[in-house]
C-alpha cells in the first residue's frame, strides 16, 4: 500500500501500524531518512503534491492508497486537493483502483448548524475548503473510494474502542485518537466496509 502523508501525525501511525500487520509500505515523503530503515518499508520522494508524474512511477507497486494529507494550520492551503488531484491521475494510469482517505467532519453536507460545524469554520475554515474541493475530485473519480470524516484527532495512544458509520451524531466534545484512525483506515484497506460511502469515526 502506498500513503500519503506519511510523515504527518495521522500518517505515520497508519504507516507503523501497517507494517506491524506484515503489509508491505511506499511511504511518500518529502525528504528521504524520514523513517528508520525497517523490512517492508519503501520511502519515495515526493516534494511536491502537484508532481503527478512521480507519483505514477511509486505506485505501480500498490494495491491500494491512503491518504492522511493536511494542510496549513493557517492561511490558504490547497495541498489535500492538490495531492489527491495527483493520486487520481497517478492511480488511473498504473490501474490501481482503491483509494481511502482522510477528510473531516463538517464538509460538504455535513456543514450545518450543529455546534460542531460551526466550531470547526469559525477555526479552520480554509482546510475545511480544501477537504470539500478534494472530496469533489475523489468522488467524481471513478476510483472505488472511501472517505473517512473523523471529528477532532486527539494523539493518546490508542484505545481499540470506537464506533464507525455514515450517520454517527458528531458532536462538539466529539474526538477520536490518530492511532484509532489509523487502525480504522487499515481495517477499511484489509475488508472494504463503506466503499463509495462517508463514514464517521469516533469515540
Amino acid at each position: 500500500m502506498a500513503v500519503l502523508g506519511a510523515t504527518g501525525a495521522t500518517g505515520r501511525h497508519v504507516v507503523s501500524s501497517a507494517l506491524r500487520r506484515g503489509h508491505r509500505v511506499i511511504a511518500l515523503v518529502r525528504r528521504q531518512g524520514s523513517f528508520v530503515r525497517v523490512g517492508g518499508l519503501q520511502e519515495a520522494t515526493w516534494p511536491d503534491v502537484t508532481d503527478a508524474s512521480t507519483l505514477t512511477q511509486v505506485l505501480s507497486g500498490a494495491n491500494v492508497v491512503i491518504s492522511a494529507l493536511g494542510g496549513a494550520d493557517e492561511g490558504p492551503t490547497t495541498v489535500c486537493t492538490d495531492g489527491i488531484r495527483s493520486a487520481v491521475t497517478a492511480m488511473k494510469a498504473t490501474g490501481v483502483a482503491r483509494l481511502i482517505a482522510v477528510s473531516a467532519h463538517g464538509v460538504l453536507e455535513t456543514h450545518d448548524k450543529s455546534l460542531y460545524s460551526m466550531a470547526v469554520w469559525a477555526n479552520v475554515a480554509e482546510r475545511m475548503r480544501d477537504k470539500e474541493t478534494m472530496e469533489q475530485l475523489i468522488t467524481g473519480s471513478g476510483l472505488d473510494w472511501t472517505i473517512v470524516r473523523p471529528p477532532k484527532l486527539s494523539d493518546h495512544d490508542a484505545i481499540g474502542k470506537y464506533r464507525t458509520g455514515t450517520d454517527l451524531r458528531i458532536r462538539l466534545w466529539s474526538s477520536i485518537g490518530r492511532a484509532d484512525l489509523a487502525a480504522f483506515l487499515l481495517d477499511e484497506a484489509e475488508t472494504p466496509r463503506y466503499l463509495h460511502a462517508h463514514p464517521r469515526i469516533t469515540r
